[in-house]
């Protein structure tokens, strides 16, 4: 492992690895099928980027939202790794020096949106990739609860490439990590790699909505100048809550799906080196921000599933030290939440496994003990209370 370990510090300027993290680079260096189940802010995506510089050829990326890779793109580049995403919110520039790097063949690794894959054959039969590393492989399961048709394309151009395959999540439930297995290893048992799910330097704390717009104005103004992320259940509210924290003298920006790509970007780039700012964001603003000093994350609105708030939660605290959490909710949410589930096309099971998934979340809400006990009883994990939550 002494090239891994060379990378490490040289390219990434890191001088250990993290629990977990140096098995992981070493089977996907080997070229060994594996899954990864790493908890968020477990370093998962240093895990295929440095057997990327290990391995030949080009490492095809795939990975579900624009703002991740636009984000590592730019963290890679700036550490002197050729790198570049093709997405739909591209400049004609970005898009060339991609399809030059790849003709030079100086590129190592090539982001992709699971949704470009079906027009990307040629030029990735043309790319020379020699390792498939899948970001968020929970998205390939029709149980989970954040499915992505596209991603059941991915088992086909594994077997078509004929090259190995690394998968990476960090909320895969046993019927979910079975269902990765079927769909992107044909079944076959990759090498598992299932680390804990605990993040014990994120405090967790939950409140019954009343005046909520106030009470997410007090929980920022007691962290006036702390990075922030509050996610909101609409694209409105994302803009409203944005005017009334600036009015209160923070610096905040909003994001949602329906702002123009360059605004977007614009955003994402503010957040990735401005310190102080809140976003507040639909879960467009979601998986994979990357932020290591992100010191709080609050829910305006129930999130849709304990998934989802274990994953948003998770954007918080990365770099290890103490972050907290706020999630407000009340009937209204609830009543929504519902209602989304019923009027889904999904069938009848998939929405019965939904209803499980927000009733898991509901019990942590109304949890009387220790909720930290709670939310990793919910991943199969036991723990004693852990006395800094806010019931204990």
């Amino acid at each position: 492992m002494t090239q891994a370990q060379d990378l490490l510090r040289s390219v990434f300027g890191f001088d250990g690895f993290r629990p977990g993290q140096a098995e992981i680079v070493e089977a996907v260096a080997d070229g060994q099928p594996v899954l990864a189940i790493m908890p968020t802010g477990g370093g998962k995506s240093l895990c295929y980027q440095l057997p990327a510089l290990m391995r030949e050829g080009v490492t095809l990326v795939i990975s579900p939202l624009i703002a991740l890779m636009r984000d590592q793109v730019r963290a890679l580049r700036a550490a002197g790794v050729e790198a570049g995403a093709l997405t739909s919110s591209n400049t004609d520039d970005e898009t060339a020096a991609v399809f030059a790097a790849l003709d030079a063949g100086t590129l190592r690794l090539l982001y992709l949106a699971p949704e470009r894959l079906a027009s990307s054959e040629r030029l990735l039969a043309r790319a020379g990739v020699s390792l498939i590393a899948v970001d968020e492989a929970h998205c390939v399961s029709q149980w989970g609860h954040d499915f992505r048709p596209d991603y059941l394309r991915i088992g086909a151009l594994r077997r078509s490439m004929g090259v190995p395959l690394a998968a990476f999540t960090a909320t895969a439930d046993a019927e979910t990590r079975d269902e990765i297995v079927a769909r992107l290893f044909d079944g076959v048992a990759p090498t598992l790699f299932l680390g804990g799910f605990d993040r014990p330097n994120i405090h967790l704390a939950f409140q019954p909505k009343d005046k909520p717009r106030d009470q997410i104005l007090a929980f920022a103004a007691a962290r006036k100048g702390q990075s922030g992320i509050v996610y909101c259940g609409t694209r409105a509210k994302t803009e409203s809550l944005s005017a009334a924290l600036g009015a209160q003298g923070h610096s905040a920006a909003f994001y949602h799906g329906g702002m123009d790509p360059a605004d977007r970007r614009a955003v994402e780039t503010r957040f990735a080196v401005e310190d102080g700012l809140i976003v507040c964001a639909t879960i467009a603003f979601g998986m994979g921000v990357d932020k290591p000093d992100i010191r709080w994350v609050a829910h305006a609105d129930l999130p849709k599933s304990i998934e989802s708030y274990y994953q948003e939660i998770g954007r918080a605290g990365r770099d290890g030290a103490p972050a907290e959490t706020l999630t407000l909710y009340g009937p209204e949410d609830i009543r929504l939440r519902r209602s989304q589930i019923d009027e889904g096309a999904a069938p009848n099971d998939r929405k019965q496994a939904d209803h499980g998934r927000l009733n898991a979340l509901l019990g942590l809400a109304e949890a009387l003990g220790c909720r930290r006990q709670v939310l990793l009883g919910y991943f199969g994990e036991s723990h004693d209370p852990c006395g800094t939550c806010d019931l204990c």
